[in-house]
């Protein structure tokens, strides 16, 4: 940061020394891009910041002293984190790390999230062991990281609020530092120190898998938050809040470019000119360094082929000394990996660019090894280790780290009636209202009367889970069963109370059957849960594989129930068959566990006037087809189907024509990736072929007998029937499918089968990687422990297909079976899901 001028000589001094530095760095040959070549930026585009205090002379003093008592290996344990699953806290203790996080399906005991006394007794354990004195002059305390995004996510019974999709769309700062407040106080309960938050991305194509983490395609929104949730999290720089017992350091991210890559790809390259990418992607982060955020987290992504994490000018020159960042830049999941020349245990270009921090979750210890030889060596110099570990301790001396003691003996700790306290609920229920946006009314039919016969339908209707979307309890979030949202209440639970409240009757049908015809029908459908590169498409259609959704509003409609749908989703999708069949639609994004604000807005008061009005006003441009992306505001030609800003209110003619229902996809784009056979249809570029093995594939094998039978529609499964000296099929891909992302993530084949007849041999189920390649696994015992028993499904974490020695970067087949014998097998849709246990499971059978 920008630094206020200090009358300590010693500060001036070191001030001095640390630009010294930089420039016998550069001396050495480690040149950023605009020391190397000036014609290739130009950092005058960038904002020069008048920035806070975070450097004053009594927090740069102690640092000196504590730098003169460390020994080199504690300096290089303070610039690595690890990840709670892979690590012990005697480990912190031996190697003397500066960090421990826990990542997305990272929790005490090897769970994917956890009660608040046990993630407490989780931040006890690793707080000890970071300041036991043994061996050294000075024990550094820990700082504990986690994912909190929209609230404190990963504890059982903390409010969870909509994603950022939604408060963009309310365009309301209080209200998010009112969330941002709470959110650290619910954090603090359980021992935590830091949030990875907030998300400053302004994502400009849709198809990105995490679209819903940014509050909009406007850069003028986006910094319109920053700040003010730094604050909310860390208290108003100067002040005595700043830094109190229910605060916690806040993590601007992720920098830079991420919501710009080409085709919207996670961790994909950004090709946006310098004056786009400060003016578009770099907005957030003046405002979130004005406001003091103390860490700043690298973006997984790249800026024009050069990796984000090793990238000297956009780290250093740009953030660094052009803004006056004074925090410290901590990296995202192994992403220093992605430099050219590095691997998860070995990166020094990442440390000499700029980055203070690894985030090295399962790779820690070899990186540890290899980065302290290199500052044994010189090849990372003094002067930089001494310079990263110089802003990791202002951090955490300016959080007071050293002050607090044991998580468990500081306010709040341990305090459950924070989690999900009255007042957050409230808080969360008045986010909901506030962001949901009407994009149909016709003919006025809402506001609802609370004296109707109600009829609730849709599968996402009664689900906490699928309403508050990834990042909830687990990294992929979605399939958690209600009881673990002891705070929560569903959409159905709000609609429930609001229409018996007025004496009317509701009921539940999530298919839309029903014996008496009701006076109004609500359909609660959308998204299924994703998290970063799982939620990628190729197209912005809303896929919905069942159809299932779509049929219960034309039947509806056809039986004369008007019909009103609530739509979940990370961002803005093609639904113009969906707002046909509607007779009014509401964009409720992913609105957390608070599900009674969408009952408060859709249903009149009890006297029958307007309860409350829709507020919210989109955040992102509606595409008016499929293949409409990018689609932002400004764009060369920008004709969406709903303009940035659109939104109804009930004072509004809201009646909408009848929409094209023409996708503007040619077959080849209609795909969804990740899934390859659903509702009876293989994914465009999937075939099934058959033979007398897996290595002896073709359309028409012969060896094996196809037929088309029924699952939970006509047709859409497939028997095979293997002869007595056995026989192969598979869903062969026409291009290679590249899985490796999905495998490191923890994701799952999972596949409804239905076991008919089995001989005594193996049955293989696996995938396909060319020629000699393959990664299969017996699971043929498991499968014939079902025989008779109807429709069940099978799920198979992808990385036992690579121990069994698939190469999952080039899949020409994502399923194969082989059988060593007869055989009858009826098989419906198979696609990937997340690992909904955080267990890795070879052949987990489930009831469908």
């Amino acid at each position: 940061m920008r630094r206020a001028c200090f009358c300590a000589a010693a500060v001036a001094l070191f001030l001095i020394s640390a630009c010294a530095d930089r420039r016998d760095e550069a001396a050495d040959g480690k040149t950023s891009g605009a020391q190397a070549g000036e014609s290739q930026y130009n950092v005058t585009l960038w904002p020069e910041i008048e920035t806070p205090d975070l450097t004053n002379a009594e927090t740069e003093a102690r640092i000196d002293a504590l730098l003169a008592s460390m020994t080199l290996e504690q300096k290089v344990g303070q610039i690595i984190q690890a990840d709670s699953s892979s690590v012990t806290p005697e480990e912190v203790r031996q190697y003397r790390l500066g960090s421990v996080l826990s990542g997305g399906n990272s929790a005490p005991g090897g769970k994917a999230y956890a009660t608040a006394d046990e993630w407490l007794a989780m931040a006890d354990a690793f707080y000890d062991a970071s300041v036991d004195p043994e061996g050294v002059e000075t024990a550094i305390p820990i700082l504990l990281g986690i994912d909190a995004v929209h609230g404190h996510n990963n504890v059982i019974g903390g409010t969870v609020f909509p994603h950022n999709i939604g408060l963009g769309a309310a365009r309301d700062p209080d209200l998010v530092r009112r969330i941002a407040e709470a959110t650290a106080k619910e954090l603090r309960v359980t021992g935590h120190d830091w949030t990875f938050a907030p998300t400053v991305a302004v994502p400009q194509d849709d198809r990105w898998g995490r679209t819903y983490e940014g509050f909009s395609e406007d850069p003028d929104i986006v910094a319109s938050y920053a700040g003010v949730i730094v604050e909310g999290l860390q208290g108003e720089l100067d002040s005595e809040a700043f830094m109190g017992p229910d605060k916690v350091v806040s993590t601007a991210k992720h920098y830079l470019g991420d919501g710009g890559t080409e085709g919207g790809r996670d961790q994909g390259d950004a090709q946006a000119s310098e004056a786009d990418l400060a003016r578009i992607h770099g907005a957030g982060y003046p405002p979130a360094i004005r406001a003091g955020a103390l860490s700043v987290m690298a973006s997984f992504s790249s800026w024009k082929g050069e990796a984000l994490h090793a990238h000297r000018y956009l780290l250093t020159d740009v953030l660094k000394d052009r803004m006056g960042f004074d925090g410290f830049v901590v990296g995202d999941w192994n992403g220093h990996a992605k430099v050219e020349g590095c691997t998860n245990e070995d990166c020094p270009a990442a440390v000499n660019a700029g980055l203070d921090m690894f985030m090295a979750p399962d790779s820690w210890k070899g990186l540890y090894e290899n980065t302290l030889n290199e500052a044994r060596a010189g090849e990372i110099s003094e002067a930089r280790l001494d310079d990263a570990v110089r802003r990791i301790l202002r951090a955490k001396l300016r959080f007071g780290v050293f002050e607090q003691g044991r998580p468990s003996g500081r306010p709040l700790s341990g305090d459950e009636t924070v989690l999900g306290a009255p007042e957050h609920k409230a808080l969360a229920r008045e986010a909901v209202r506030k962001s949901l946006v009407l994009l149909k009314n016709n003919e006025g039919v809402l506001p609802l009367r609370r004296d109707l016969k109600v009829l609730v339908a849709g599968d996402g209707a009664d689900d906490i889970s699928k309403q508050s979307g990834g990042w909830t309890l687990t990294w992929q979030g979605g399939g958690l069963d209600k009881a673990l949202f002891p705070n929560g209440e569903s959409v159905f639970d709000g609609l429930k109370a609001a229409v018996e409240s007025g004496g009317g009757q509701i009921a539940l049908s999530e298919n839309g059957a029903y014996d008496e015809k009701p006076d109004v029908a609500i359909v609660v459908f959308g998204e299924d849960s994703y998290a970063e590169f799982q939620g990628d498409l190729d197209n912005v259609a809303f896929n919905d594989p069942s159809g299932e959704a779509l049929a219960i509003m034309r039947k509806l409609k056809a039986d004369g129930v008007p019909v009103i749908s609530v739509f979940l989703s990370g961002r803005p999708l093609w639904v113009n068959p969906e707002l046909n069949a509607s007779d009014a639609f509401v964009a409720a994004w992913l609105p957390g566990t608070a599900g009674g604000g969408v009952a408060d807005v859709l249903f009149r008061d009890s006297d029958g006037a307007v309860n409350y009005d829709f507020t919210g006003r989109l955040s992102y441009s509606w595409p008016k087809n499929a293949a409409q992306t990018p689609l932002n505001k400004g764009d060369e030609g920008y004709d969406p189907l709903f303009a940035l800003g659109y939104g109804l209110t009930y004072e509004d003619d809201g009646s909408l024509p009848a929409l094209s229902e023409d996708s503007g996809l040619d077959e080849s784009d209609k795909g969804t990736p990740g899934v390859y056979f659903a509702g009876g249809e293989f994914a465009p570029s999937i075939k099934l072929m058959t033979g007398a093995d897996v290595s002896s594939l073709s359309e028409d094998g012969g060896a094996v007998s196809v037929r088309r039978v029924d699952h939970q529609a006509q047709e859409d499964a497939i028997e095979l029937s293997f002869p007595e000296s056995g026989g192969a099929a598979a869903l062969a891909s026409g291009e290679a499918i590249d899985l490796s992302r999905e495998t490191v993530g923890q994701l799952e084949l999972s596949f409804a089968f239905r076991a008919e007849m089995f001989g005594e041999g193996a049955m293989d189920i696996g995938v396909l990687c060319g020629e000699g390649c393959a990664g299969m696994i017996d699971l043929g015992d498991v499968l014939r422990e079902g025989e008779g028993a109807g429709w069940r499904r099978m799920r198979v974490t992808l990385a036992c297909f690579a121990d069994a020695g698939a190469d999952m970067s080039r899949l020409s087949a994502p399923f194969a079976i082989e059988t060593h014998g007869a055989a009858r097998i009826a098989i419906a849709d198979v696609h990937l899901v997340q690992d909904a246990n955080g267990v890795k499971d070879c052949g987990l059978v489930e009831a469908n």
